[in-house]
């Protein structure tokens, strides 16, 4: 099992007061990590020594194409995949013990069923509600944007008296997190990556819970290994998000998530995800945006090949 996060480290504070935890902290060391644990691993949180050679080798090789395009003087999908670093983690996953998401409810399955995406096979494509929220460059959701994807997956902290700002690089989102007191606005005042209300907890840990989040977008679109494949776990009103950032380090920060549906889940799950600073690392303009051509293309095609079918009339 993963041992208890540590709670000795006392970070540095703000000018007004707080636990200072601005920086840079990329996840794209984390890329491979695979969100769910494979079947075949069972209860085990590490990898044995064998299947760590396994992942050494693997991310190796995703090195190697970056190194060969290079030398070839192109780019391709050797730059636009992180590789990332290898480590012993399963999963990200911690709980249910299997490291797997628990089972859908009924309504949840039901819901499922009538999402939208270009990741699902057979889709067709006639209008923007028919594509969900990464597809359209709105959002990747809650809580997935807290998790690595194959490239983008920078976090950059910011603090203000009362504040803490969370940017995100990809699909250029900032979360924004009072830890005043300050309530939070009716059920019915509703955003994609919800409204979170923050507290310091001791001297070294930031506890955030979210509610209020949007119905309907996958909150699962991780988009990494391991992840749910068809971007299609829904959000119901009842989703509760509690997170804790704990500084553990200069340069270190374990976060963990727990994350309620009661309409969609049969149970609660939780992860834990080791961050680490990176000032080095610079975040790039994430250039994509709704309304971007990708979903017209989708639509246009999508008409002509029933049409060539004779499925259209168009």
């Amino acid at each position: 099992m993963l041992p208890p996060v540590p709670k000795t480290y006392r970070p540095g504070r703000t000018a007004w007061g707080e636990p200072d935890f601005r920086g840079t902290w990329p996840l794209d060391h984390l890329n491979f990590t695979p969100f769910q644990r494979p079947p075949e691993q069972g209860n085990r949180v590490f990898l044995t020594d064998a299947d760590y050679a396994a992942r050494v080798k693997q991310l190796g090789a995703t090195a190697e194409r970056y190194r060969q395009e290079e030398k070839a003087g192109k780019m391709g999908m050797g730059h636009w995949v992180e590789p990332g670093a290898p480590n012993r983690r399963t999963s990200f996953l911690v709980d249910p013990v299997n490291g797997r998401l628990p089972d859908k409810t009924e309504e949840g399955k039901r819901r499922s069923a009538l999402m939208r995406s270009s990741y699902r096979p057979g889709q067709t494509f006639d209008s923007p509600a028919d594509f969900d929220s990464w597809d359209r460059c709105i959002t990747r959701g809650m809580p997935a944007s807290m998790f690595p994807f194959n490239y983008n997956s920078g976090i950059r902290i910011f603090q203000a008296p009362g504040l803490v700002v969370l940017q995100l690089e990809m699909v250029h989102e900032v979360r924004v997190i009072p830890t005043d007191g300050r309530a939070a606005p009716p059920t019915q005042i509703r955003n994609w990556l919800g409204v979170s209300r923050g507290h310091w907890e001791d001297a070294n840990t930031l506890v955030v819970e979210t509610t209020n989040l949007k119905t309907g977008p996958s909150a699962t679109n991780v988009g990494t290994w391991g992840s749910p494949p068809m971007n299609d776990t829904p959000v119901s009103d009842q989703a509760r998000i509690v997170e804790r950032f704990t500084m553990t380090g200069e340069n270190s920060i374990v976060y963990e998530i727990n994350y309620s549906d009661p309409i969609i889940f049969t149970l609660p799950w939780s992860a834990r995800v080791d961050w680490q600073r990176d000032e080095t690392y610079e975040i790039f303009e994430y250039a994509c945006h709704e309304g971007n051509v990708q979903i017209r293309n989708y639509i246009t095609s999508s008409r002509a090949q029933r049409a060539v079918a004779g499925e259209v009339s168009e």
